[in-house]
């Protein structure tokens, strides 16, 4: 796919960069993917289809005025140009109308910076043939989104950023009856036959717990093993609006408490937002470069915040490659000490929650969450899986579960994609290990 290499990109960048006049900066962002997508019903490929797909985002700034617009791209390189010069010149046109903007900040400096990964993905065949292979029997429902992404950014001033990926992303779940389902997931960059048939089995052995009378529970507080599924939830729940700085200086955030330290978490707890160690870019839509690592927490206390280039205009910071919404696209949780293998035996009698849905913030200023237990969720006994537990709700403090709550993370991080697929398949991930808690509350 033409628009996927890095001669296309130059010549693009090449003739949008070359339009900007006297006092004015010009742009391109180009977004391009070849994307096969597959689903699976009862084992067998409901539909298969491929998407090659690329849009270009150009901007003219003069001053303190931008606009910018939007191209859908075909992949000849002439054409492409014409269209990119059209744009920039409605946006030149337009500029005079636009309000200046106090919060605009762009990079003053050149900047560079190059990435390209290449992956070992499965061909649509070889998948098909897995899952039939491993799903032999099993009412398997399941989503696969697998190829080359790429993100590249270029202006006027001479900075130029190259984002080269090849991943995938595999979700299914294993139907049992009614609501009884097991989900699990399969992503990163290698893929393996062998990995996906273990979880594919892994998840058939729980049909046979999640097919037994489900254990009732009553409202109370419980020991609980939350898996690496489940962790994601939570920490994509922090991430409305926890980490950014506008929100931190506003007063807004979820963790103000913790920023005032008025409560700390427990010391094994240390998150980052690790671009180096995920599949976002390394650069913004603006070209400002990203830290490989930014601190966001560390041994328990709050330190860093993500800051956008307004906010850090507004706040007179530096920026440090946050987006626009100022969430994170690659957050990081340190694996602490508990041995995986060894969970159910170390959670001992409570309950293994495997995934976690609806969730939402009951009380903001105290960073307390609510959501539903969801899929293979077990009751556990002296280490042993006895029954599934019904639906039910929880409502707890964040700042309770990983303070005092905490007693041990996995020893080993899972990657856990964004398997969003509106529009373009996102970048975004989140690694994370297991976590042992005390104390969860659950509602009802």
């Amino acid at each position: 796919m033409k628009t996927l290499q890095r001669a296309y990109f130059d010549a693009l960048a090449d003739a949008v960069c070359a339009e900007a006049k006297p006092g004015e900066r010009s742009s391109l962002l180009l977004k391009a993917e070849a994307s096969d997508f597959i689903r699976f019903n009862r084992g067998a490929v409901r539909q298969a289809t491929q998407v090659e797909q690329a849009f270009a985002t150009v901007a003219l700034t003069q001053g303190q005025r931008r606009a910018e617009g939007r191209v859908t791209l075909t992949g000849h390189v002439d054409g492409d140009i014409a269209a990119l010069r059209t744009e920039l010149d409605a946006l030149r046109a337009l500029l005079p109308d636009v309000a200046e903007d106090p919060w605009l900040l762009l990079p003053e400096t050149a900047l560079h910076s190059e990435r390209h990964e290449r992956g070992e993905l499965p061909g649509a065949a070889q998948v098909v043939r897995c899952v039939g292979d491993a799903a032999r029997g099993l009412d398997f429902v399941g989503f696969h989104a697998a190829g080359p992404v790429l993100r590249a950014f270029a202006d006027s001033l001479g900075t130029r950023h190259w984002h080269h990926v090849e991943s995938f992303h595999t979700e299914w779940c294993l139907y049992h009856e009614a609501d009884k389902a097991v989900k699990a997931s399969y992503a990163g960059s290698q893929w393996r036959d062998e990995e996906f048939a273990r979880r594919v089995a892994e998840g058939a052995m729980q049909l046979a717990l999640i097919a037994r009378p489900p254990r009732p529970l009553a409202p109370g507080e419980y020991r609980a093993w939350l898996a690496p599924a489940a962790m994601a939830e939570l920490l994509a729940a922090l991430g409305w609006g926890g980490f950014g700085l506008k929100a931190r200086r506003s007063g807004t955030s979820t963790l103000m408490r913790l920023a005032r330290r008025d409560a700390v978490l427990n010391p094994q707890f240390e998150l980052a937002e690790h671009t180096a160690q995920g599949s976002a870019p390394g650069f913004t839509a603006e070209g400002f470069a990203r830290p490989a690592r930014v601190s966001l927490v560390e041994r328990g206390l709050a330190t860093g915040t993500l800051a956008n280039a307004r906010s850090a205009r507004e706040y007179g910071v530096e920026a440090n490659g946050a987006n626009a919404e100022e969430m994170p696209e690659a957050l990081s949780l340190a694996p602490g000490t508990l041995p995986e293998a060894q969970a159910m035996q170390t959670l001992g009698t409570g309950l293994w929650v495997s995934n976690l849905w609806y969730l939402n913030y009951s009380d903001r200023q105290a960073c307390r969450l609510t959501g539903m237990t969801r899929f293979a969720c077990l009751w556990v006994e002296n280490g042993e899986p006895v029954a599934p537990i019904g639906v039910m709700r929880f409502d707890d403090s964040f700042l309770r579960m990983f303070g005092e709550g905490l007693l041990g993370l996995s020893d080993r991080a899972e990657l856990i994609a964004d398997g969003d697929t509106y529009g373009e398949r996102r970048l975004a991930s989140t690694r994370t290990p297991g976590a042992l808690i005390t104390g969860w509350r659950l509602t009802l």
